[in-house]
C-alpha cells in the first residue's frame, strides 16, 4: 500500500464517523455524568487497543491539552500491569483478565469503555456482560461490523472498516474527540 492510498483510506474511514454523531454525543454525556457523580471510567482492550486504553486513561488522569490545567479525572485502564495480567491469565484464564479487574474495581454507576477492533475477543465479551450485571454503564469502540460484542454495550461506536490500522486510528481519534468534549463540560461545570 502506498502513502496516498493509506491516507485516502484513513480519511474515508474517519468521514464515516459522522454517522455516529448521536452516539458520540450520548457517550460524551454519559462519561461527563459518570465523573460528575463521583464515579469512575474503566477502560480496556487487547494489544494495540490496550495501548489505546492506557493512552486515553493517561489523558484523563494527567491532562489532554497542554494549556488546560484541571484536576485529575478518575479513569483506570483495566490492563494494569504485567503481574496482574499474567497472574489472572495463568490462574483463572486470559478470558477473565478484564472481568476480574472490573469485579474488584468497578462499582454501580461507573462506566466501562471496551475497545476491540474485531469485537470478538472473549475477554471483551466477558467484561461487557459483567458490566451489565454490576450496573456499570458501557461504551464499546468496535470495528468492521461490531463482531459478537455488538449490542452488548449501552453504546456501540462501530468504525466501518475491515483494516485494523484504520480502525485503531479511528478509535484513538474518537477517544480524543470524546474526551476533549467531556473535559470541556467538566471544566465549565467547575466555573
Amino acid at each position: 500500500m502506498n502513502l496516498k492510498k493509506a491516507l485516502q483510506d484513513s480519511i474515508s474511514t474517519k468521514k464515516k464517523l459522522i454517522f455516529l454523531q448521536n452516539k458520540i454525543n450520548y457517550s460524551i454525556k454519559l462519561i461527563a455524568s459518570t465523573i460528575n457523580n463521583n464515579k469512575k471510567i474503566l477502560i480496556c482492550g487487547n494489544g494495540g487497543s490496550a495501548a489505546d486504553a492506557q493512552h486515553l486513561a493517561t489523558e484523563f488522569l494527567i491532562r489532554l491539552r497542554p494549556k488546560v490545567n484541571r484536576r485529575s479525572f478518575p479513569v483506570i485502564a483495566l490492563a494494569q500491569d504485567a503481574s496482574t495480567i499474567t497472574a489472572c491469565g495463568n490462574d483463572i484464564g486470559f478470558e477473565n483478565i478484564f472481568a476480574r479487574n472490573l469485579e474488584g474495581l468497578g462499582q454501580k454507576g461507573d462506566t466501562l469503555i471496551a475497545i476491540s477492533t474485531s469485537g470478538n475477543s472473549k475477554n471483551i465479551l466477558k467484561v461487557l456482560k459483567l458490566s451489565k450485571k454490576m450496573g456499570i454503564h458501557s461504551i464499546s469502540f468496535l470495528g468492521n461490523h461490531g463482531g459478537k460484542a455488538k449490542n452488548l454495550a449501552d453504546i456501540d461506536l462501530i468504525v466501518k472498516s475491515k483494516i485494523t490500522a484504520r480502525i485503531q486510528e479511528s478509535h484513538i481519534f474518537l477517544g480524543h474527540v470524546i474526551f476533549e468534549e467531556v473535559e470541556n463540560i467538566l471544566i465549565k461545570k467547575k466555573k
